[in-house]
Order: C-alpha cells, then structure tokens, then sequence
C-alpha cells in the first residue's frame, strides 16, 4: 500500500508543515484505531493480569504470516509518509519502517491483559520479520524488491462455522484462513541491472496456505476434514511499478500493490499432491 509516494514526490528538505501534518495523522489513526480496538473488542471481555500465550501452533501458522504481511505495509507507508515530509532517507527508514513493529507489539500488550488471549512472542516474531525484511530492503536498495502479498478466496469451511470463520465476505476475507494466501513477490528485473530488458512490472512469487480448518488447532467437530498446507509457484504483476502520466491511476496502483494479482499458479500440497490453475486468486 504505497498510496503516498504514488501521489506525491519525495523530498530531501525537511518541510515542517508537511512533518506536522503526518504526525498528527499517525497520532490520530494510532489513538483511534487502539481507543477502536478497546471498545470494540477488549471492553466487555474478561480482564485479567499481563500474562503470556504460546499459540504457535495455531491456524497451521497462517495467522503469523498474516502478522508479518501487516507489519511489513504499516512501516512502509510509515516511512513513506516521513519521506514525503522531507525527512532523511536513513531517519524515514527507523523511524517509519519500525512504526508497523510499534503498532502490533502495543494490540499484542491488550492481548496480554484480556483472560481470553495472551501476549504472543511468536506474534511478535512474525511482525518483527515483516519490519526486518522492509528495513533491510530500504537499507541495502532503497527499495522493495521482495514484497509480501495477500489473496482470498471463498471456500465451503465457513458455512460450518461462521462465526468462527465469517458471516460475509468481509469478516471470511479476514477470519477464514482457508481461502486465504499469503505471498513472498520478487521483481526479477529490479535484481538484473538497469538495461534489462526483462519486463519491470513482472514478479515470481511463491506462497503459502493451509485447508481444512475449522477450528485453531484441530477440527473436534469434523475430523473427517483433513488439515494440510499448500505451497505455490507463480508469477505475479507489480502494480508499484507501472506508472502512467495520471497520478490518480498510479496512487489507485500502489494502494492496491499488496493485493496478488491473478496468474498461472502450481500447487505442492502437504498430502503429495500437484494441481495447476490458469488463474489462481
């Protein structure tokens, strides 16, 4: 999701009004987002001391790639917007790329204090890769030649238990981790040199996804469904780097960047199986 810097140019001069225009933007998303979460979800839950949850084993992992994937885009927009208000490069870099990180590691201590969940250090983890693996990016390329993506789609597991799962298609897209894939996206080119003439747009991506879930860690009420993970190879289209002379298409491109587009897809099952899609989603 790079919205800022398909709308708007970086800059190398600190510009005071555009720094405190971003701050109390991030201020105000921060204090709305977490007072949100509270009411929302953490208000009429049982309290109790700060206390820890080992839920590694959850979902088949695919809830921790989720993780990274979230910290990955906040501390990118995070850094971009400093850019765009003029901060150094290597200050945007720290300061915005880790505010994924400072984000999730603060939702994880309200999870700490709640009866029904816990701190998670295995969350942690996984959001402390996705900042890693933008801030090494910034650091070693000025930018992402490895993106994180997400795709979904529907699948029959949350009629059995929709409220686990999703009642629509909003809540399914973000609860049901059966439809969901997650993506590990490299543009190839970026990597070749300037005069390549290997296309900039194109990405081979490789994924990862798990079927068969009813429930977190097993399935109780249907154990004739059987859990397995699903590995994938495809390619993949950067929308980041397609830039046209409308600047409202290319911020429409970059705030759909995280999204995998559609292509030819091969899928390596845990169960031993090979399956091809002409378009995988």
């Amino acid at each position: 999701m790079s919205f800022i810097s398909s709308s708007f140019s970086q800059q190398d001069t600190l510009n005071p009004k555009r720094l405190k225009t971003v701050l109390g933007l991030e201020a105000a998303a921060y204090t709305g987002v977490m007072s949100g979460l509270y009411y929302l979800w953490y208000k009429d839950a049982p309290s109790s001391g700060f206390h820890t949850l080992n839920d590694n084993s959850s979902w088949m992992q695919m809830d921790k790639v989720g993780h990274s994937v979230t910290s990955f885009y906040v501390g990118k927009a995070g850094y971009e917007a400093l850019r765009w208000s003029g901060v150094s490069r290597k200050k945007s870099i720290w300061y915005g790329g880790t505010f994924g990180l400072f984000f999730l590691t603060s939702v994880e201590v309200l999870d700490g204090f709640s009866a029904s969940w816990g701190y998670s250090w295995g969350d942690v983890g996984a959001n402390t890769f996705g900042t890693t693996l933008f801030i090494a990016q910034q650091l070693a390329w000025d930018e992402s030649r490895i993106i994180l993506k997400y795709s979904y789609h529907e699948t029959r597991y949350a009629k059995l238990r929709p409220k686990l799962l999703g009642e629509n298609l909003i809540q399914r897209s973000i609860k049901d981790y059966n439809g969901q894939t997650y993506w590990m996206s490299a543009n190839i080119a970026s990597f070749l040199g300037e005069n390549t003439k290997f296309p900039k747009w194109l990405n081979v991506a490789v994924g990862y996804g798990a079927d068969g879930m009813v429930g977190s860690i097993e399935n109780p009420d249907h154990p004739e469904i059987v859990r397995h993970r699903q590995y994938y190879l495809s390619l993949d289209i950067d929308l980041t780097r397609i830039k046209t002379k409308s600047k409202f298409a290319n911020t429409i491109l970059g705030a759909f960047g995280f999204i995998k587009f559609p292509m030819p897809t091969i899928e390596f099952n845990q169960g031993g199986g090979t399956k091809f899609y002409g378009l995988y989603f």
